[in-house]
């Protein structure tokens, strides 16, 4: 469905300085669930153009760290201190190296307004959908540590409702949101999970970030049976990218 490029949040973006309307989709979900604390060490996937870093940014402060990874790199730069835009494909093991090496240590959240460019044929989409949160599913044992969060943006069709299934099992909650800054007409959600009950380790830490995931990883040790209580919202679906992060 055709829509208006240059809505609202668009023209509010421009005046206040983000990189996209999208910004506006995680500023709400922050401030409903205050996902992002000071402090905290924050992966973005598919961080094109930059919107989702500048929230995060901001929210994480100067103790926090960012680090975003796409395909397209980020023009012009972002000039914040504690911000890294990375240019690779987040399915490769060594980009996913220089991702933990850049963060220090395991990501306490994992974010992702990744969408792939759709072509309107429908059976094309939902394959290059599955492709991508695949790959953003697979990475999560790598990047995110124990007790940590996901939000991911997911679309409409059956390899979404199997990845919601999936992604549940590795995590004690997982619910279902839609920001108000959504654009009007798209049955666009995000999942948001926390807890994560994932890998104890994970190679290619050390030092410091080292040993605060072994401390995670001991708090989150008894977490796998209650991932079976856990509690969850209706899926949902979704459409084109709202000007968020590229397919990674």
């Amino acid at each position: 469905m055709a829509y208006e490029r240059k809505d609202a949040f668009h023209q509010r973006a421009k005046r206040e300085g983000f990189r996209s309307r999208a910004a506006y989709k995680l500023a709400e979900i922050q401030r409903r669930y205050q996902l992002l604390r000071a402090g905290q060490r924050v992966v973005d996937l598919g961080c094109w153009p930059g919107g989702w870093l500048q929230v995060a940014s901001e929210a994480v402060g100067p103790r926090g760290r960012v680090v975003g990874v796409d395909r397209a790199a980020i023009e012009p730069p972002l000039d914040m201190e504690n911000t890294f835009a990375l240019v690779g494909d987040l399915t490769e093991p060594t980009v996913q190296k220089t991702v933990l090496e850049t963060l220090r240590g395991r990501a306490d959240v994992v974010l992702s307004d990744a969408a792939p460019k759709l072509t309107g044929v429908r059976d094309t989409d939902r394959a290059r959908e599955e492709v991508l949160l695949e790959a953003i599913e697979e990475a999560l044992g790598r990047l995110l540590r124990p007790g940590g969060s996901l939000l991911v943006k997911i679309l409409e069709g059956p390899e979404a409702q199997a990845l919601a299934r999936r992604i549940g099992k590795r995590f004690r909650r997982v619910s279902s949101v839609r920001p108000a800054a959504s654009r009007k007409g798209t049955s666009e959600r995000y999942l948001l999970a926390r807890d994560f009950l994932g890998e104890a380790s994970a190679p290619g830490i050390s030092g410091e970030g080292a040993r605060g995931d072994a401390a995670d990883a001991a708090n989150a040790a008894d977490a796998t049976d209650a991932a079976k209580a856990a509690s969850r919202e209706p899926a949902g679906g979704s459409t084109q990218s709202d000007e968020g992060g590229g397919a990674s």
